[in-house]
């Protein structure tokens, strides 16, 4: 397979979480934490699995991912506001009870970005092509200063501005609508990078020109056919190796 040159784009738009960083994993294990505990008060079943955190959550808006993962079950609560405490039974106090269990995992474990993606940074940043982050989660600011990237990014598409501008969750092509309009740039000339299948259909109907979908376990076959152009394992794969040179 022959893979495209990304810095013939105009601008190349990052997700975060499993693209820049593994910090999928830590909401992985937050999610998984605070689910398993919440279902076992509630005797809820079938039992939390990670199934659901693709199926639900990867991707989306925290508040919108439980109120999701809450309606399989069957389960409706009151929307609640955002700043209810993690004690309250809403979609906001539950879902911000998940992020006091991410951020204390962050603190105490610290993140380091995928080194292919930080060498396609790196490449991108050489040829002068513009990068912005587009992501769901409302810490993505702490999440890209705990792995040094903050200063790469002169634009960063979040949870916090997604929810003050009232951007719909991806899959909708809200907040890569919004990337590429904050860059200055035209999506259909321009490539978005994603790990989530949410994540991939959002830049689909946002119109981007190329949509690279990096498997870091939903699977080739499964990116693809939510309209990735390309599936790659890791970012490094588009850097060329001049070792040899």
């Amino acid at each position: 397979m022959t893979l495209p040159d990304l810095t013939t784009y105009d601008a190349v738009l990052f997700d975060l979480d499993g693209v820049l960083t593994p910090t999928a994993e830590v909401h992985m294990h937050a999610w998984r934490t605070m689910f398993e505990q919440l279902f076992a008060a509630w005797d809820v079943t079938p039992a939390y699995t990670d199934t659901d955190y693709f199926e639900y959550l990867d991707g989306k808006k925290r508040y919108d991912g439980v109120a999701s993962l809450l309606r399989s079950r069957d389960i409706e609560v009151p929307w609640g506001e955002p700043s209810d405490t993690p004690d309250r039974d809403t979609v906001c106090g539950i879902g911000n009870r998940k992020n006091e269990v991410f951020a204390a995992i962050l603190r105490s474990e610290g993140i380091e970005p995928y080194p292919g993606s930080v060498a396609l940074l790196d490449l991108l940043q050489d040829q002068g092509v513009p990068v912005a982050v587009v992501s769901s989660s409302k810490n993505a600011d702490e999440v890209l200063r705990a792995a040094g990237l903050r200063d790469r990014f002169e634009v960063v598409v979040d949870g916090v501005l997604a929810e003050n501008e009232n951007l719909a969750s991806k899959p909708a092509p809200d907040v890569f609508a919004a990337g590429a309009r904050l860059l200055g740039v035209d999506p259909a000339t321009s490539a978005a990078v994603e790990d989530a299948l949410s994540g991939v259909r959002s830049a689909v109907a946002a119109g981007y020109g190329l949509v690279v979908g990096v498997d870091r376990g939903v699977g080739e076959g499964s990116l693809a056919e939510a309209g990735a152009s390309v599936v790659v394992p890791d970012l490094g794969v588009f850097v060329p190796d001049t070792s040899a040179s």
